[in-house]
């Protein structure tokens, strides 16, 4: 494989073949598996390659049938890939059965995520979250000698903020979840109370939400002429970040931009992120940024509105804003905002937050003008 050769022996990261074995549709399966090729570079994985699987049936043991497995590995070693990413969750006796047959590392979808918010989570409440979320995903992996596990110690799928040998005594990992979701209420509880003295104030808060990767930091960023970290990558942004956005007549807002959704979130890191997404409750307005250039947008929209009837947010009031038009031709744009009744922004060239700006000031102050000058 000449792309192989193009690979220095010296190159750190760890190279991946991805794998999707599943009953899904093919053209499914292929989305799915290029967001997962992102999610990789995310995590610094070099991807090999891909390999999907339509199955008639899914294997309980190894997922898909013993010969393909045993097939697929071999050409992952010639491929001199150290790990395989698994599309689909694996259950802790399908990663066990799995790893038995290779010395690869074996991980899944739900371990990449957990990697990469591992390493992008910087505040507290970040890093509670996501150390929760792994050690309840580990927690039943914990058996036997737990090979699959000792295998990924320190590396994708093995990191975390409170790393600890993933041999340890379970009843020893219970004691640290139930230390750190008292942390968590602790820190929820000094959320409301911050919430509390803004509605003191006063001050209207609206939320940035949207698919990861659509560019909701550089949108805040530039909104507010703040410096929150940016990156051309899933999940960049992982902890929330505050800003506030002045308009005319002495008026200002609170603009909050929170973590990408995206769709099949792990079910742990569902939960643990359940009370920074709760935050949501308290936004007078959401802005819902969509990324215009991506092929797969209205999937994006659709998972985003999934996750907020999940959060018993979906009669929240918001905003249908289309970002990175610079990167789509105008008439397409025009057509998409005139179908959709959505605002076009590009989060990088400020001149063209006019129309946003007025409707956020449209909406959060018409009703309380109308009713000053009634």
């Amino acid at each position: 494989m000449e792309r192989r050769n193009l690979i220095s022996q010296d190159d750190p990261r760890e190279r991946a073949i991805l794998i999707s074995a599943s009953a899904r549709p093919r053209y499914e399966q292929e989305e799915s598996i290029e967001e997962l090729s992102e999610l990789a570079g995310s995590a610094d994985v070099l991807v090999l390659g891909s390999i999907i699987q339509r199955l008639k049936e899914i294997n309980p043991r190894y997922l898909m049938g013993a010969g393909k497995l045993k097939g697929l590995i071999i050409d992952a070693l010639t491929k001199s890939a150290t790990l395989l990413i698994f599309d689909q969750d694996l259950s802790p006796s399908q990663m066990k059965a799995i790893t038995e047959l290779t010395e690869l590392k074996v991980i899944d979808r739900s371990q990449l995520i957990l990697d990469i918010f591992s390493r992008r989570a910087h505040s507290r409440d970040g890093k509670v979250q996501v150390e929760l979320a792994q050690l309840k995903y580990r927690l039943p992996r914990l058996s036997g000698k737990g090979t699959a596990m000792s295998r990924l110690t320190g590396g994708i799928g093995g990191r975390g903020p409170g790393e600890m040998k993933l041999e340890i005594d379970r009843r020893r990992v219970r004691d640290r979840i139930h230390l750190l979701e008292k942390e968590l209420k602790k820190l929820s509880e000094a959320r409301k109370q911050r919430k509390h003295r803004r509605i003191e104030r006063g001050i209207p808060i609206v939320s940035i939400i949207g698919y990861t990767n659509a560019g909701k930091s550089t949108l805040l960023n530039n909104l507010t002429n703040s410096r929150t970290f940016t990156e051309k990558r899933m999940f960049a942004t992982l902890d929330t970040a505050s800003r506030r956005l002045r308009f005319p007549k002495e008026r200002e807002v609170i603009i909050t931009d929170t973590v990408g959704f995206i769709r099949d979130l792990p079910k742990d890191l569902m939960t643990a992120f359940r009370s920074t997404l709760e935050e949501l409750e308290d936004a007078d307005l959401l802005i819902h940024l969509v990324d215009a250039s991506s092929d797969r947008f209205e999937q994006h929209m659709e998972s985003v509105e999934r996750l907020l009837d999940e959060l018993g947010l979906s009669d929240k009031h918001r905003l249908l804003v289309f970002n990175k038009i610079d990167r789509v031709p105008a008439e397409e744009i025009k057509n998409l905002s005139n179908r959709y009744r959505a605002i076009a922004v590009s989060a990088m060239d400020n001149r063209t937050f006019l129309p946003l700006l007025e409707s956020i000031e449209e909406y959060l102050w018409s009703d309380k003008l109308a009713k000053a000058m009634g």
